[in-house]
């Protein structure tokens, strides 16, 4: 069918990603498991699809509103496609690894859909890869968390992140020692959000509370920068709640430290994200230029338990593709590139197997050039395919057991013989 008949345009909101692009996706993707799999964790994969109802079990209703939900032709029932993968590890845990002993050191990694507004200009389809941690509540697995994502971030040599912490206790002490509910309550939360100081003290104008709560509530916005803001908080938080959550935050902080992780970390405490999800430290990764999160995660220590197994929990996501654009931006986009292009000047295929086959053997990337052409239709086919040399077979200006290696780039030659190319294709580790 001619493409020009009809159209062949993406959904908005998806993308196909080529060669080159993908080829980062995936080293990104390995990078996060690499990392969880050094740390002793071990990867699952959930289903592309689940029933609806089972899987809003463990989604809010903002993100359930997200997914993309239709009839199963098969049950009746509405299917879902998941728009996060965390609800399908706490269903898991708690339904296939019940019996068995805690902590779990679960990985994973995979594509998701969420449901965009028209305008956004976000994309719906979500490359993740994360870790969770079950069964432990303490500052060490929350630190835990932040020191891995730390790792990844390093293991994709990304420069100039910063690691956001926050926690949500914190807020929840200072608004529910407000006493401040419904829409009151609502709209303070909102102005924290937004650091908007003037509308919160127009606010309380409006909804008056006691003297510390106001204190608290005026100083929400404005605890946020390095680590000395831990400081600041202790002497303007007096609820319970609060210095509690302040205590835990101060123990991550000084764990982290003996991690090594300590330059990169900044302070929310009037960080709202997950109030209705999050139960402890929250942390998010940023860099200069991207608007959207690198990563994200914290405790989350209610979610399991509605499938019907309690364990406290955490864990935090990648988000592969802003990682990607954040190394792009940095001059760090790397293309896949593979080692060798096999060029056989004779008909006797042979030789070219053989050495194809121990280069293969030797952890290197080989390619024979099956197509009858010249020699320099298939240079220039390297240099545009990212092929990084040419090996030339049965060329008959040189003597048996000898090749010419021609690099792309540049065209530089070298004659060589059998023993020479093994010398300088040294197997790879």
């Amino acid at each position: 069918m001619n493409a020009k008949l009809f159209d062949t345009s993406l959904p908005r909101g998806v993308a196909d990603y080529l060669p080159g692009r993908a080829a980062r996706l995936s080293e990104l993707e390995q990078q996060v498991l690499h990392v969880a799999a050094a740390w002793g964790f071990q990867q699952v994969l959930p289903p592309a699809l689940e029933f609806e109802d089972v899987l809003a079990v463990g989604m809010g209703e903002g993100l359930r509103s997200r997914a993309f939900r239709f009839d199963d032709w098969q049950t009746g029932r509405l299917l879902a496609i998941p728009p996060d993968s965390t609800p399908q590890i706490a269903r898991i845990v708690a339904t296939r690894l019940k019996d068995q002993p805690l902590p779990h050191r679960i990985s994973y990694a995979g594509r998701v859909l969420r449901h965009a507004e028209l305008q956004s200009g976000r994309s719906r389809e979500i490359m993740q890869a994360g870790v969770e941690l079950i069964g432990l509540d303490s500052p060490e697995a929350d630190a835990e968390m932040v020191a891995m994502s730390v790792e990844v971030m390093n293991a994709a040599r990304l420069q100039g992140f910063k690691v956001d912490l926050g926690q949500v206790a914190f807020c929840q002490g200072v608004f529910e020692a407000s006493g401040l509910v419904g829409e009151p309550l609502r709209a303070i939360q909102q102005a924290v959000a937004l650091k908007d100081v003037s509308s919160v003290e127009m606010l309380l104008k409006r909804y008056p509370v006691s003297e510390s709560s106001q204190r608290e509530l005026l100083a929400l916005p404005r605890l946020f920068g390095g680590c000395e803001v831990l400081e600041e908080a202790g002497q303007v938080v007096q609820n319970l709640r609060s210095r509690l959550a302040l205590d835990n935050i101060k123990e991550v902080v000084a764990i982290l430290n003996l991690h090594g992780v300590h330059d990169c970390l900044t302070v929310d405490l009037g960080e709202t994200r997950g109030l209705d999800y999050h139960t402890g430290l929250t942390f998010e990764g940023f860099v200069p230029g991207i608007g959207d999160a690198l990563f994200s995660g914290g405790r989350y220590d209610d979610l399991i338990g509605r499938y019907g197994f309690d364990a406290p929990a955490t864990g935090f996501t990648c988000n592969l593709f802003s990682l990607m654009q954040a190394l792009e931006l940095q001059g760090e986009a790397q293309h896949e590139q593979r080692d060798l292009l096999i060029f056989n000047a004779t008909d006797d295929r042979r030789e070219a197997l053989e050495l194809s086959r121990e280069l293969r053997q030797r952890g290197y990337a080989v390619a024979r050039d099956i197509i009858k052409r010249d020699l320099e239709a298939s240079l220039c086919y390297a240099a545009q395919s990212g092929i990084r040399a040419v090996l030339v077979i049965g060329d008959s200006s040189q003597a048996q057991g000898q090749y010419r290696l021609i690099q792309s780039a540049g065209r530089t030659e070298q004659n060589i013989a059998r023993e020479q190319l093994w010398q300088q294709y040294l197997p790879r580790s």
